[in-house]
C-alpha cells in the first residue's frame, strides 16, 4: 500500500499544485548524481522514513458481521505506519523553486488527510481515513541535515510530508459456528424410577431470542423390566429364604 500513497500524493500535487505546468513528479532519491542529470523543472517526492505511529496502536479484536447480523469473523485493529516524504523542487533559479514549494504547501495544507477519492486498491477497501501532516517539526531523533548528508547532497529547502497509513495487522479469524442442534439431558431418579428429559433448543444470537424460547422438560417413565428396576435371580432367591 506504500505505492498507493505514492500515487495518491503524486496525483494531488500534479493536478492541484502543478496543473498545466507539465512539471514531472518523481520518487527517486535526490542524490548529487541525480541532481546533476536534471535539466528540466522537477518536483521530487522522496520517501526517506517508515515507522509505526505508536500513539494510534489499538488492542483487542473487531467483530465482522454477516448479512444476518451474526458475528462471522474477528480481526485485529490495523496498525498505522508513518510514511515520511522529503518534497523538493528543482529548477535553474531559486525563485522558481520557491514558487513551486509555495504552491505545493498551499495545496497540502488544505488537506488534513488524503482525499478518499484519490485512494485506490486496499486503502480504498479499508475505508479508513489517512491523516497527513505538512512541515511539522521533526522528531528529536531525526534531523533533515542528516537526511541530506546520507544522500550526499547539499541542504535544500524542502517540505516534510508525513502520512499515517492503516495497515491490516493479520487476516480475519473465522468465528465459531453457531449452535443450532437441540441438547437433550436425561436424569433418572433410582428411587422413583422416573426419568426427566430436558430438551434445550439451539439458541439464536444474543438479543434475538423470541419470547417463547424456553427449555422443554418431559417426564419419561422407563419401561419395566429394565436393569434399573429388575432384581437379579440371586436377589430373588435370598428374599424367598428370608421369608
Amino acid at each position: 500500500m506504500i505505492h498507493e500513497i505514492d500515487e495518491a500524493l503524486r496525483s494531488l500535487i500534479r493536478e492541484n499544485a502543478l496543473a498545466g505546468s507539465g512539471i514531472e513528479v518523481l520518487l527517486e532519491a535526490p542524490t548529487k548524481e541525480w541532481a546533476a542529470r536534471r535539466n528540466t523543472p522537477t518536483v521530487n517526492m522522496y520517501l526517506y522514513d517508515i515507522r509505526e505511529d505508536l500513539r494510534r496502536r489499538e488492542l483487542g479484536r473487531i467483530p465482522e458481521y454477516d448479512a444476518g447480523g451474526r458475528i462471522a469473523a474477528r480481526h485485529r485493529p490495523p496498525r498505522h505506519m508513518k510514511l515520511s516524504y522529503l518534497v523538493t523542487a528543482w529548477t535553474q533559479r531559486p525563485e522558481d523553486e520557491h514558487r513551486l514549494l509555495s504552491s505545493m504547501l498551499v495545496v497540502l495544507l488544505a488537506n488534513e488527510m488524503i482525499p478518499p477519492s484519490r485512494l485506490t486498491g486496499s486503502l480504498a477497501e479499508l475505508g479508513l481515513p489517512v491523516p497527513m501532516t505538512v512541515a511539522s517539526p521533526p522528531p528529536e531523533d531525526r534531523a533533515f541535515a542528516d537526511v541530506w548528508t546520507a544522500l550526499g547532497g547539499e541542504l535544500k529547502p524542502s517540505l516534510d510530508v508525513v502520512v499515517s497509513v492503516p495497515v491490516p495487522a493479520a487476516p480475519p479469524e473465522p468465528a465459531a459456528p453457531l449452535v443450532t442442534e437441540n441438547l437433550v439431558t436425561r436424569v433418572v431418579n433410582r428411587q422413583t424410577r422416573i426419568a426427566m428429559s430436558r430438551h434445550t433448543k439451539g439458541r439464536p444470537p444474543k438479543g434475538r431470542e423470541p419470547a417463547d424460547h424456553r427449555p422443554e422438560e418431559r417426564l419419561v417413565q422407563p419401561p419395566r423390566g429394565t436393569p434399573e428396576d429388575a432384581a437379579t435371580p440371586s436377589e430373588t432367591t435370598k428374599r424367598k429364604r428370608r421369608q
